[in-house]
């Protein structure tokens, strides 16, 4: 196919198509060549980090029902704030004064959020579900320039590296958080309830979803320049490689997980639901 503008194209009327045009490119009418449904995935993406963001920030500034003994919400976890209702067994850390007035949730969202936000899998996800940039393969973008993640605002997605340290402290707090799970309501050890397994599993899908980052696999194996003289860091390298190819997986699996282990410790904090114990 010839580039540049086509004269029978230009002489018929037909309006460019939508994207970024050169006079070097084939000149095509239809804004695109594709035949299925190409807009589903991207809808779906869109509606379903949509939901979860209007769900997270009703629970963030809730400020209420995020702790039933022994269970805390991972949205409130670690409670920083002096006005956490009384937790047992340390999960109160309380290291803000009395001023922080907000729902204690928003001292520490921004770091698994800023974790997620900055993501390489999560970029692609809103970047073409929100901001079409591009839709899909093979569909053009609506915007006339495109300059990527050179300039500001989006050059910040480079600290996600720095996120990544801050997501591992959490995980190893919600960790914490699970194994209080293993008490009863007066702190004895030694009982279990459908909470636990909640906790359990939500943390288990957060490590994975954690582990298998970009940033972790750069972290145990990058700038190596022989594997062989590094059989731990390569062996590792390989665990982490394989957790990787089900990165986007286990994002949605861990942004799902997280919702419902809140959503759990909420009912049961509400008084909507009696947690079972199995012993």
């Amino acid at each position: 196919m010839a580039t540049g503008t086509d004269p029978e194209t230009a002489a018929a009327g037909h309006a460019p198509a939508r994207g970024v045009h050169h006079s070097t490119r084939a000149a095509i009418p239809a804004p695109h060549l594709r035949a299925d449904r190409w807009w589903l995935s991207p809808a779906v993406t869109a509606a379903g980090l949509l939901a979860f963001v209007v769900y997270s920030t009703w629970r963030a500034f809730a400020g209420t029902d995020y702790y039933a003994a022994p269970y805390v919400s991972p949205f409130y976890s670690p409670c920083l704030a002096d006005n956490c209702v009384e937790m047992k067994g340390g999960a109160d850390w309380g290291v803000v004064g009395s001023w922080w007035g907000l729902s204690p949730a928003l001292l520490v969202l921004i770091f698994p959020l800023g974790f997620r936000l900055t993501c390489y899998y999560y970029r692609k996800a809103y970047y073409r579900g929100f901001w079409a940039s591009p839709p899909a393969c093979a569909v053009p973008e609506p915007h006339k320039k495109y300059s990527g993640e050179t300039r500001f605002p989006l050059i910040l997605q480079n600290v996600h590296r720095y996120f990544f340290y801050f997501a591992v402290l959490v995980a190893g707090i919600l960790t914490y958080d699970a194994v209080l799970g293993f008490r009863d309501a007066d702190g004895a050890w030694g009982h279990m309830g459908l909470g636990t397994l909640v906790l359990l599993a939500n943390i288990a899908l957060i490590w994975a979803y954690t582990l298998s980052c970009h940033s972790c696999r750069h972290i145990v194996g990058g700038r190596l320049r022989n594997f062989s003289k590094h059989p731990v860091r390569y062996r590792m390298w390989g665990w982490v490689s394989a957790l990787n190819a089900r990165h986007m997986q286990l994002a949605w699996a861990s942004l799902v997980s997280v919702a419902v282990a809140d959503f759990y410790v909420f009912l049961v904090a509400s008084g909507a639901f009696s947690d079972p114990r199995f012993f």
